[in-house]
């Protein structure tokens, strides 16, 4: 399939959500034009303001449910590319369906918008998770995109409501990346675009969408604000901070890795996983505790926990890891640094007052 080059217009959904408002800033500031859509009037506002200096370069559009029935047919028209970054992040979802429903139905409906639609489309990007390419393990394990998180949709079978939260979200994001793989194929001999889709870790960085506290945070950024800007790390124990963490991915490299999989050609039709490194919240705090002068948070000071006890420590066990070849291959992303995330994160902390 051709790449996308520009001028072109990109349609971006969900985009008032932390990963979204980067992919749109990057793709704005690299000279495309963007379509956002968001659930409602009262949430594009934000977004509005925040790239006013674009001008008519930067539109946003109300959907209200994605998991209507054509809730994409309108916004799919006229755009050259599809980044598909909507679908619910949270871990307290009682009924499972809570969460598969609207990752699943929102992913294949702006599939099949951009099937009736999307004349213009030459290609699709999707969010997907590394919870779709994981399972727990009690061996150290190196996942690659040929895995598949068929663990989590057993024991969302075997225990349905009772299943662990992380378990449902977990499902709710392989099934959707499932279902769109299974979409495309069926399809993609009679569409003009082509697939990509990117499974990342957990993400952290600053946080550009609207948040007017901690609280407000998604859940990946309230957890390091939790364990990494809290003096006490929210009452977590040295032996957690030290052994609990798996991979990470700034946010802006990210958000990076959507607009260069919409340029490059090798990026049509492949599933690929985007890791910065291995961490534990250990190796953040101490990478907090070397920035000088030290961030002034309104918490009150930065955590100890026991230093050194992270990634480098001799005892430590990472069961985790993900071979990025693939990556580094067809997308040459340069990742920044923990230094630098964690750095750049605590100095979006204190300019808002956290």
């Amino acid at each position: 399939m051709p790449t996308v080059q520009l001028p072109c217009k990109v349609l971006v959904s969900g985009a008032n959500g932390y990963i979204a408002v980067w992919v749109v800033r990057t793709l704005l500031e690299k000279g495309y034009s963007v379509r956002g859509t968001v659930r409602s009037e009262e949430k594009a506002v934000h977004l509005r303001q925040l790239f006013s200096s674009y001008g008519d370069k930067h539109e946003v559009v109300v959907v209200e449910d994605i998991t209507k029935e054509g809730a994409f047919d309108e916004a799919v028209k006229g755009v050259d590319a599809i980044e598909h970054t909507a679908s619910p992040f949270h871990m307290n979802a009682d009924d499972p369906d809570e969460l598969i429903i609207p990752a699943v139905n929102g992913t294949v409906g702006m599939l099949k918008s951009a099937l009736k639609y999307g004349q213009s489309v030459k290609r699709i990007v999707i969010t997907s998770s590394g919870a779709a390419v994981l399972r727990d393990t009690t061996t150290p394990f190196t996942f690659s995109e040929l895995n598949w998180n068929e663990q989590c949709l057993e024991i969302l079978k075997e225990k349905g409501r009772d299943a662990p939260n992380m378990m449902k979200y977990r499902a709710s994001k392989t099934l959707a990346e499932k279902a769109a793989w299974e979409f495309w194929n069926k399809h993609k001999a009679s569409v003009g675009w082509d697939l990509t889709v990117l499974n990342p870790p957990y993400v952290f960085g600053p946080a550009i969408n609207e948040a007017t506290a901690p609280s407000g945070l998604g859940t990946s950024s309230k957890l390091f604000y939790n364990y990494v800007a809290q003096p006490n790390s929210s009452g977590a124990t040295n032996e957690f901070l030290a052994s609990f963490g798996t991979t990470w991915i700034d946010v802006r490299d990210l958000a990076e890795a959507h607009v260069i999989s919409l340029e490059k050609e090798a990026a049509g039709g492949e599933r690929i996983i985007v890791s910065a490194g291995l961490w534990k919240w250990q190796d953040f705090i101490d990478a907090a505790n070397t920035i000088s002068p030290p961030p002034k948070l309104a918490t009150g000071g930065l955590p100890k926990g026991n230093p050194g006890a992270g990634t480098g420590h001799p005892s430590t066990v990472h069961f985790l890891q993900y071979d990025t070849s693939k990556a580094a291959r067809i997308l040459g992303l340069k990742y920044r640094t923990m230094a630098e995330m964690t750095r750049d994160t605590l100095a979006d902390y204190e300019a808002k007052g956290w």
